[in-house]
């Protein structure tokens, strides 16, 4: 016998059950199983909708711990060679060398080509920004789709995947 055919079997022996308890005990009979049920029911559907929304809230920490590394890892940039040939910016009066948007695209990038391992089971990420906002911050804007695990009456319009942002920004000093 399937696994769906004996819960089919045993929900339609509990079912007779109900009814012969209600037959047997007056009008009253069996409506605590038919709360119990509902409650049940109910229960489960919101274990559902918190698993689901903890699971999304968790996946846009974890692309938030990414935007972190990518926008640490951005400030960082200087492209040594380029400044050694002095096509980079000289260094300020402070001696920072000052970021650009293209020194921060392409450390991200680099960084992300470099530590593959990263992307695995993100769907869908995509750099939304990458750029230096006055020449020493590098802020990184990151989004993915998170799925919710479990579907449900609940989740099931976000069946397709909740799309989490998060952006984060580094400085130079």
């Amino acid at each position: 016998m399937t696994p769906a055919r004996r819960t089919t079997v045993a929900l339609s022996r509990a079912w007779a059950a109900v009814r012969d308890r209600a037959a047997r005990g007056g009008t009253d009979a069996g409506n605590i199983t038919l709360l119990a049920i509902a409650f049940g029911m109910l229960a489960l559907l919101l274990v559902t909708a918190v698993v689901s929304a903890t699971s999304v809230h968790l996946e846009r920490k974890r692309l938030l711990v990414l935007a972190d590394e990518l926008a640490l890892e951005a400030a960082d940039a200087l492209d040594l060679a380029s400044f050694y040939r002095g096509g980079a910016a000289p260094p300020t009066q402070d001696g920072v060398v000052p970021l650009t948007d293209a020194d921060v695209r392409r450390a991200v990038e680099e960084y992300l080509t470099e530590h593959d391992a990263l992307l695995a089971g993100r769907e869908g990420l995509v750099v939304t920004e990458a750029v230096a906002d006055d020449g020493r911050t590098a802020r990184v804007g990151l989004a993915a789709l998170a799925r919710p695990p479990l579907i449900s009456w609940i989740t099931a319009p976000w069946s397709d995947g909740v799309v989490v942002r998060a952006t984060s920004s580094a400085r130079a000093w």
